[in-house]
């Protein structure tokens, strides 16, 4: 249930369709489109989104599915159910080509019904028949035309024509050619056509000369036009003959309605099943548009959406290239209505349009603009109350009417209801207009309705506390430079800042200082309450961010601290081993040398002399060990330093815990940083911005903040290229007219625009060269002949061009 009847209007509904329309191929598509309805069934929105998401998956892995030859034959296959019909020869190439691309679609989901399980399961009962086709292809040529071998006996007319034609010319050229030498008509004359025959023209004066019908005369009288007697028996008998061609062809016509007819209902079928398609796609290639994804759906009425956008504003920004500030959004039992308040022009009615239009659209089976890991819920009725309602035909004022409106959301609410009301209580005296206003969003709280409003007043932004479940919500405004942020935040009020805003603009100190004294002063103490809040909770934010910056420098820090404490204790314990090495080499050589003296002097008796060079000796080899450096092997403690660091990077990687929701992680290979919104079995859900993809764990690696940091800075450096090329690709036309140029001039452009098309995956390009001589065809086509990056050309259908457009596939 939606209620007004203007709904789709008001929140913006109506220019969503008029995009979905332009997305469409073919008016089957739009017929879909149409039929668009709101929905509270949990699986049908279910099945919509999931089938929307897999069309998108295809488009943009530009896979190939069919794009085209989406024409509808159902009124005509409805047309020859009677016996007698056929199908007009002009619908037969139609009817080919939109089989060919059923058949086409039907097999391309064959081959991936796994991984597109929702978009296969649309084409199990559909069937078209391969003998159809077959039997289109011998009447059928490749222009459209009836061919000659349709039948036998359509051989023999067209052979007879063919044969009486030439005798026609020879015996009109035969006829011209004495009329010429006898001087009854000039040299330069040639035959013509005049009422279907072909006719000589004469000069009156000798029209006798020759005997025939003559068929018409020059304007001035002095030139007849004559079928000479001997050319009209052959003339006559090819109009019969073409007479008989028309009777074979309708005969031809009427079997193949014949054996057609039998395969009708399941035609209707498949025709019915490219209509559906096409309606995806159109679905699909708007979400692409937004940027739109699908969210988590459940089967309760709930809201938790992250960085919603506003469809309509987010495309008209994108154009003048502006962003639109994102929306977080949360409401549950505990906390069913959200009170926006906060100063004019500063988002709050954009906000709860944006609120109303995605939700509807995501019950309308559209993807919507936020972030993949929202949660949506679904609501059984949908109330909105927005805009001047004013009626002259039934005498209601604006208030009366919102009044009426309110009646009807008190008459009908209930838990699984969510309602949207823009300027609450605004439109009437001010205190009785709040507290109407307040009665009614009291009512409609106990009858546990979710709802969003936007309001000024002050008795309404008082009304939530921790229990009743309504609370406040904020349109954000920089106080300094006294413009809006368009910015929601949630749990706590908004200030209008009507005197901040009047002085902005210029008012005189006088006159604010008067509005001060006339106003309301509670009213003034609660606005500037408010923005005292706000400049405080914008203190506390700045000295948080600052906290969190000097913690993560802090961590960084200690990480290579930590790092540098146990590299050194290494070093340390490796210098003191061979210190203590070398320690034990100098004692055994104090050893020897000791043993060695002590040997000496027994064998000399220990004369005096003898033993005072000993000592002396002794005293020498001590002072030269002292002042002998240590030789450290720096190279062997780099080496060891080395290990150590290896050894630990490794022990890092050992002690890694399992990936979970919320980290950061790379793919194999890859610099871009994403994070793990679920897991199920061994792969992932990861988001790469807007980008959601399922890969296995085992492809990812987490990655810390310092290093998202430093990827995110080598991510930049290809940014602009890849935005280049992104603008090239929504600019490039796949058409080139290269007509009147000269045949080299025309090949320089070709290869850039072939280049251009081949950097941005175009797969099929446009030539239009013109018929002319056919010289510069001829030239292109030889050129495309001996391109690689050619994989085959073709002449546009002879209805859309023929040899003057040659089609390129890449």
């Amino acid at each position: 249930m939606i209620y007004p009847p203007q709904f789709e209007e008001k929140i913006g509904f109506s220019k969503i369709r008029e995009l979905l329309n332009k997305q469409c191929i073919s008016d089957m598509g739009r017929s879909w489109v149409s039929k668009l309805s709101f929905s509270t069934a949990f699986s049908s929105i279910e099945l919509w989104l999931n089938q929307t998401e897999e069309m998108q998956r295809i488009l943009l892995a530009d896979l190939g599915i069919p794009t085209q030859d989406y024409f509808d034959l159902r009124p005509d296959l409805n047309q020859i159910r009677l016996a007698g019909t056929y199908l007009k020869t002009e619908r037969f190439f139609d009817l080919k080509s939109s089989l060919k691309a059923i058949n086409s679609t039907l097999a391309f989901f064959e081959v991936r019904q796994k991984e597109y399980k929702n978009l296969y399961h649309l084409s199990t009962d559909i069937f078209v028949d391969p003998l159809i086709i077959k039997q289109i292809d011998s009447i059928l040529d490749e222009k459209g035309e009836i061919k000659d071998s349709a039948s036998e006996k359509l051989y023999a007319i067209r052979s007879e024509i063919k044969t009486a034609q030439r005798q026609s010319e020879k015996s009109i050229n035969e006829s011209l050619k004495l009329a010429k030498k006898a001087g009854w008509a000039g040299d330069s004359v040639e035959a013509t056509m005049r009422n279907g025959r072909l006719v000589i023209p004469l000069s009156a004066a000798y029209k006798r000369q020759i005997r025939g019908v003559v068929h018409d005369e020059s304007s001035t009288g002095q030139t007849v036009y004559i079928e000479p007697d001997k050319v009209l028996q052959i003339n006559n008998r090819i109009k019969e003959l073409e007479a008989e061609e028309r009777r074979e062809i309708l005969r031809i016509l009427i079997a193949f309605a014949d054996f057609l007819r039998p395969s009708i209902d399941s035609l209707i079928g498949a025709y019915r099943f490219l209509s559906l398609i096409d309606f995806i796609i159109a679905k699909a290639r708007l979400a692409i548009l937004l940027n739109a994804v699908n969210p988590d759906l459940r089967d309760k009425a709930e809201i938790e959406w992250y960085q919603a956008r506003h469809p309509l504003l987010y495309l008209s920004h994108k154009g003048q290239g502006k962003t639109v500030e994102p929306l977080d959004i949360h409401l549950d039992n505990e906390q069913r209505i959200l009170i926006i308040s906060g100063p004019n022009a500063g988002g709050k009615s954009v906000a709860l349009k944006t609120i109303g239009l995605l939700q509807y659209m995501l019950q309308n089976g559209l993807l919507i603009p936020m972030k993949s890991t929202s949660i949506t819920g679904i609501f059984k009725r949908f109330f909105i109350d927005i805009g001047d309602e004013q009626s002259i035909e039934n005498d209601l004022s604006t208030y009366s009417s919102h009044l009426l409106n309110m009646h009807y959301f008190l008459a009908k609410a209930n838990p699984k209801t969510l309602f949207l009301i823009d300027e609450f209580g605004s439109g009437t005296e001010p205190i009785l207009g709040g507290a109407i206003a307040e009665a009614i969003l009291e009512a409609l709280n106990e009858k546990k309705a979710f709802g969003v409003i936007t309001t000024h007043y002050a008795n309404l932004k008082l009304l939530p506390n921790n229990e009743n479940g309504m609370v406040n919500g904020a349109m954000l405004f920089d106080t300094k430079k006294m413009i809006p942020l368009y910015k929601l935040v949630t749990g706590r009020p908004g200030s209008s800042f009507t005197i901040e805003i009047a002085r902005k603009i210029g008012f005189s100190k006088a006159l604010l200082e008067k509005i001060n004294e006339k106003a309301d002063r509670r009213q003034l103490d609660f606005e500037e309450q408010i923005q005292q809040l706000e400049v405080d909770k914008k203190a506390l934010e700045q000295k948080q961010k600052l906290m969190g910056l000097a913690d993560e420098h802090l961590a960084d820090t200690l990480e290579k601290y930590e790092q540098l404490y146990s590299d050194l204790q290494k070093e340390k314990k490796a210098i003191i081993a061979e210190a203590k090495k070398e320690s034990k080499r100098i004692l055994e050589q104090s050893n020897r040398l000791i043993e060695k003296t002590i040997k000496e002097i027994r064998e000399n008796a220990a004369e005096k002399q003898k033993t005072q060079k000993l000592r002396s000796d002794i005293k020498q080899k001590i002072e030269q060990l002292e002042t002998t450096p240590i030789k450290e092997d720096s190279g062997k403690h780099k080496l060891v330093s080395k290990q150590v660091k290896s050894k630990k990077s490794e022990s890092v990687l050992k002690k890694q815990t399992p990936i979970q929701n919320g980290d950061l992680v790379t793919v194999d290979g890859q610099n871009t940083v994403g994070s793990v919104a679920l897991i199920k079995g061994n792969k992932a859900k990861v988001i790469f911005d807007t980008m959601q993809l399922f890969i296995e764990l085992n492809r990812l690696e987490k990655v810390s903040k310092t290093q998202e940091r430093k990827l995110s800075r080598t991510q930049k450096s290809t940014s602009s290229v890849a935005e280049n090329i992104s603008e090239k690709a929504i600019e490039f036309n796949p058409n080139i007219d290269v007509r009147g140029m000269r045949a080299d001039e025309a090949l320089i452009h070709i290869q850039r625009f072939l280049d251009d098309a081949i950097l941005l995956g175009v797969h099929q390009i446009h030539i239009l060269h013109g018929k002319g001589t056919g010289a510069l065809r001829q030239v292109i086509q030889e050129y495309l002949r001996a391109n690689r990056d050619v994989s085959g050309f073709y002449d546009e259908h002879i209805e859309r061009g023929g040899h003057g457009i040659t089609i390129v596939e890449l």
